[in-house]
C-alpha cells in the first residue's frame, strides 16, 4: 500500500501539470507546447517551398526529429497520468497526436526518398494541431457556444440568400439571355452568388440597361448581406458571455471529462471526485 501511494500521487501531480491550465507549472507545459505546435507548423509550411527546403535540408532534418520526440514524450506523458488510457488515446486529438509524429519514425525506419513523400502528407496532419491552441484559450468555448446558438439563425438567412440567388439568376437569364453570356439558368445562379458576396470575377456581366440595374441592386443588398451574419453571431456571444457560468481547466483523470464548474469537486460525467489520486 505505502509503495503504490507515491506512485498515484505521482502520476496525479503529472495529470495536473499536463491537463490542468490553472496551475503555475500547467500554463508552463501549455505555453512550452504551444510554443512547439507553432513551430512545428512554420516548419511544415517552409519545407513545402522547394528552395528553402533544399537550401535548409539538414536543419528542417534536425528540427523534425527534435519536434517529433518532444509530441512523443508528450504522447506518452498524457497516456501515462490518465487513469483509462483509451479515453485520450481514441479521441479526436490523440488520433492527431499519433498520427502527426509517426511520419519521421517510419520514413527512419523503412527509410527511401519514394516513402517521404507518401507520408508527408500525414505530416500536414499537424496542422489539425492548431487546433489544440483552442483547449487553452477560455474565450474559445464562449465562441464555440455563440456559433452553436447562431446555427439555426444562421441557416434560416442563407436558405433567403439561396432563395435570392435563384431567383435573380432565373432573371438574368430570362433578361440577358445566352447573348449576354447567361446560358442557362446554373450559370446565371452562379454569377448572382458572385455578384451578391461582392467577389464579382468578371467572366460574365450583363449588358442591357435593365440587366445592369439589377446588377446594381444585388450589389447593394450583398454589402449589406455580409454583416448579417456577423451580427447573429456578436448578438449570441455578447448574449452568452452574460449567462456564462464560469468553468475550470479540470480534467477527470478517469474519463477525460472537462469543463467543470469553477467549484465543482466531483466529475459530471463519470462522478469520480476530480482530485482522487
Amino acid at each position: 500500500m505505502s509503495k503504490t501511494k507515491p506512485k498515484s500521487a505521482w502520476r496525479h501531480k503529472l495529470h495536473e501539470i499536463i491537463y490542468e491550465a490553472d496551475t503555475p507549472s500547467g500554463k508552463v507545459f501549455d505555453v512550452g507546447i504551444l510554443i512547439v505546435i507553432v513551430i512545428s507548423i512554420a516548419l511544415v509550411m517552409l519545407e513545402s517551398v522547394g528552395h528553402l527546403n533544399l537550401k535548409y535540408y539538414w536543419e528542417f532534418y534536425i528540427a523534425e526529429w527534435v519536434i517529433t520526440i518532444i509530441f512523443t514524450i508528450e504522447y506518452i506523458l498524457r497516456i501515462i497520468s490518465i487513469k483509462k488510457p483509451k479515453h485520450y488515446i481514441f479521441s479526436f486529438y490523440g488520433i492527431v497526436d499519433l498520427l502527426s509524429t509517426l511520419p519521421t519514425y517510419i520514413v527512419f525506419i523503412f527509410g527511401g526518398h519514394n516513402l517521404l513523400f507518401a507520408v508527408r502528407a500525414l505530416r500536414l496532419l499537424r496542422i489539425f494541431r492548431i487546433l489544440k491552441v483552442t483547449r487553452y484559450i477560455g474565450e474559445s468555448n464562449r465562441l464555440k457556444n455563440a456559433l452553436k446558438s447562431s446555427g439555426p439563425k444562421i441557416t434560416v438567412f442563407l436558405f433567403a440568400v439561396i432563395i435570392i440567388c435563384i431567383i435573380a439568376g432565373t432573371l438574368m437569364h430570362l433578361i440577358e439571355g445566352e447573348a449576354g453570356g447567361f446560358d442557362n439558368i446554373p450559370v446565371s445562379i452562379y454569377w448572382s452568388i458572385v455578384t451578391l458576396t461582392t467577389v464579382g470575377f468578371g467572366d460574365i456581366h450583363p449588358i442591357t440597361p435593365l440587366g445592369q440595374f439589377i446588377a446594381s441592386f444585388i450589389m447593394i443588398v450583398g454589402y449589406g448581406i455580409i454583416a448579417v451574419p456577423t451580427g447573429i453571431v456578436s448578438s449570441e456571444f455578447t448574449k452568452s458571455e452574460k449567462d456564462s457560468i464560469p468553468k475550470n481547466t479540470q480534467a477527470c483523470r478517469f474519463c477525460n471529462e472537462t469543463e467543470h464548474l469553477d467549484d465543482a469537486e466531483f466529475c459530471h460525467n463519470c462522478g469520480r471526485r476530480l482530485d482522487e489520486k
